[in-house]
């Protein structure tokens, strides 16, 4: 089969030929349809990423594709998702609703998930909630606007570019504003943050009392030091989502959540966003598109 493989740190990716993958006990060979590009992926490739896979390895932790018999699957994968065929455990393969493109399927558990759980199970969320969402226009911003929407909360969106503002509004965003011209007085209760850096600094201020500031990446930068003064004198908390993690050491939280997502994706509450679709051969070109932070929503491979 052929595959993207990453051979070293700061290398390009090498289209190569590779053996097929054998499936395993209690594993299922999928035939690859679309793999998502998640900025995990870049981590790794520049040699940031704190659990770096051993060298050379073919990336990508995302895909959907379809069983032998045919049937229509995505997953969550611990890497080979850049490839035309991958084994996944049998307990990690989710069906992909009717109707739904491969793609959308790529595009679809890691970014919804991220959003979804700390929405609701480590934040105090109620109605009448304002969710402030940075980098509101990529893959786990498109989402969080969808989920915190289906909450009954109100959304603002954080983006880097004008030209992103309009994807926000129509997600359901009540306010969407370029970074730099966020309100000085804005004030929320919740803010996604997937950026780090200084916009995760910035934050803390605009949280309400016994707001919540959830850190997901740090695409922007390492998060800055965080002394308790900051968060105890101002009655406010912060929380961390690492959905790796999670899948190890809580599965049923996993599979309670996406149990959860599947009934809002089939009530035509939520949908993934897919901003770009390449050919496997072109991943070097979907990874300058991810890196540009040009790009909006998920962008996907077809293998």
């Amino acid at each position: 089969m052929k595959a993207a493989v990453l051979p070293a740190v700061d290398a390009p990716l090498e289209l190569r030929d590779v053996p097929d993958p054998v499936p395993g006990d209690g594993e299922a060979l999928v035939r690859v349809r679309a793999a998502g590009i998640n900025f995990l992926d870049l981590l790794i490739r520049h040699g940031r990423y704190p659990q770096m896979p051993e060298l050379p390895s073919v990336l990508g932790y995302e895909l959907a594709g379809e069983l032998e018999d045919g049937t229509r699957v995505m997953a969550l994968v611990t890497g080979g998702a850049y490839a035309e065929l991958a084994a996944v455990p049998r307990s990690s393969l989710v069906p992909l609703p009717d109707g739904a493109s491969f793609a959308e399927g790529a595009s679809f558990l890691l970014t919804f998930l991220t959003a979804y759980v700390p929405l609701t199970r480590q934040v105090r969320f109620e109605e009448e909630r304002t969710v402030l969402v940075h980098a509101a226009a990529g893959g786990v911003g498109t989402a969080a606007i969808q989920v915190a929407r289906a909450l009954s909360a109100e959304v603002i969106a954080a983006v880097g570019s004008p030209e992103k503002l309009e994807l926000c509004r129509q997600l359901g965003a009540k306010e969407a504003y370029v970074y730099d011209e966020l309100p000085d007085d804005l004030r929320v209760d919740v803010v996604i943050d997937p950026v780090g850096g200084e916009l995760f600094e910035a934050a803390v201020g605009r949280l309400r009392p016994l707001g919540q500031l959830v850190a997901i990446g740090y695409a922007g930068g390492l998060w800055p030091e965080l002394q308790p003064a900051q968060i105890v004198g101002r009655n406010v908390g912060v929380q961390g989502v690492y959905i790796g993690r999670l899948l190890r050491h809580a599965p049923d939280v996993i599979a309670a959540a996406t149990r959860e997502l599947l009934e809002l994706w089939s009530g035509r509450r939520i949908r993934p966003v897919v901003g770009a679709e390449f050919a496997l051969d072109d991943v070097e070109q979907a990874h300058a598109l991810v890196e540009s932070r040009r790009s909006t929503g998920k962008v996907v491979l077809l293998p």
